[in-house]
C-alpha cells in the first residue's frame, strides 16, 4: 500500500454514524467500514439498523447498533455509555441524522419547526459535545463530520426550517472547530447538493426534478459514491490539517446563477 493510499485508511479507528438505517447514513457507515474502521450505527429504531450492520459485517468489519434519539439528551448519553462498553468512545463522528418537512413556511407549525431544528441542529450539537467530553477526558484526538447541505447556503422553497437548520449547522461546525482545535479534535462539514437515494429518487426523476437538473452546471444529480472521497478526506489523516471547512459536493450548483 502506498503512502497516499494509507493516508485515507481508518484502520484502528472507531466511527459512529447517526441516522444510519437508510440513505446516506447507511452508505456512510459502509464506506467507513470499507476503509478499515469499526462502525457503530445509531437510529431511533434499532430494528432498521440490522441490514446496515449485516452489510458491514459481511465485509469483515466489526459493527454494533445502538438506539439513539439525537433530540433527547438522556438517549444520547445512554448510547455513548453503551458504546464505551462495547467499542470505546468513537473518534470519528458523522452527524447524519436529519429530517425535512415539505410545506410552505406560512403553513409550518411550531412542532414542525421544533422537530426539524432539534434533529438537524441541536442533535448534532448534543452528539458532538457528548463525544468530545469523553475524548478530551481520555486525551484523544477525533474527527467530527457534520452532514450539512447546499440549502444552508442557497435556500430552497418549501423547507424553511430545514434551510435554517443547515445554515446553523454550518456555523456551528466553524464554532466547534475553533473551540476544539487545540485538543486535536477536527470539526468539518460535508455539504451535499442533490444526491440520488431511495428517499428522493421518485422526485428527482419527475418533471420537477428534470427542471431542477437544468440548474446544476454539470446537468446531473449526484450519486452516493460521489461523497465517498470527501467523507474519507475529512475522517482520515489525509485531512489532518482541515478544520472548520465546509466541503461542498454539488456538481457546481452553488456557483450557478440559475
Amino acid at each position: 500500500m502506498s503512502r497516499l493510499d494509507s493516508m485515507f485508511r481508518l484502520d484502528g479507528r472507531t466511527a459512529l454514524v447517526t441516522g444510519a438505517s437508510s440513505g446516506l447514513g447507511r452508505h456512510f457507515a459502509v464506506t467507513l467500514a470499507r476503509a478499515g474502521a469499526r462502525v457503530a450505527i445509531a437510529a431511533r429504531r434499532t430494528d432498521r439498523l440490522e441490514e446496515t450492520r449485516a452489510e458491514i459485517e459481511a465485509i469483515g468489519q466489526s459493527s454494533v447498533s445502538v438506539r439513539m434519539d439525537v433530540t433527547d439528551a438522556s438517549s444520547v448519553q445512554a448510547a455513548f455509555d453503551e458504546l464505551d462498553t462495547a467499542f470505546g468512545t468513537p473518534d470519528i463522528i458523522v452527524n447524519n441524522a436529519g429530517i425535512a418537512i415539505f410545506r410552505p413556511a406560512v403553513e409550518q407549525s411550531e412542532d414542525d419547526w421544533d422537530n426539524v431544528i432539534d434533529t438537524n441542529l441541536k442533535g448534532a450539537w448534543m452528539v458532538s459535545t457528548q463525544a468530545v467530553r469523553r475524548l478530551m477526558a481520555a486525551g484523544r484526538p477525533g474527527a467530527i463530520i457534520n452532514i450539512a447541505s447546499i440549502t444552508g447556503a442557497r435556500p430552497a422553497g418549501g423547507v424553511a426550517p430545514y434551510c435554517a437548520s443547515k445554515a446553523g449547522l454550518i456555523h456551528l461546525t466553524k464554532s466547534m472547530a475553533l473551540e476544539w482545535a487545540a485538543a486535536g479534535i477536527r470539526v468539518n462539514a460535508l455539504s451535499p447538493g442533490y444526491i440520488s437515494t431511495e428517499l428522493n429518487d421518485e422526485f428527482l426523476h419527475s418533471d420537477a426534478g428534470e427542471r431542477l437538473k437544468k440548474r446544476i452546471p454539470q446537468r446531473r444529480f449526484g450519486a452516493v459514491e460521489h461523497l465517498d472521497g470527501p467523507l474519507l478526506l475529512l475522517a482520515s489523516d489525509a485531512g489532518s490539517y482541515m478544520s472548520g471547512a465546509i466541503l461542498t459536493v454539488d456538481g457546481g450548483h452553488l456557483v450557478s446563477s440559475l
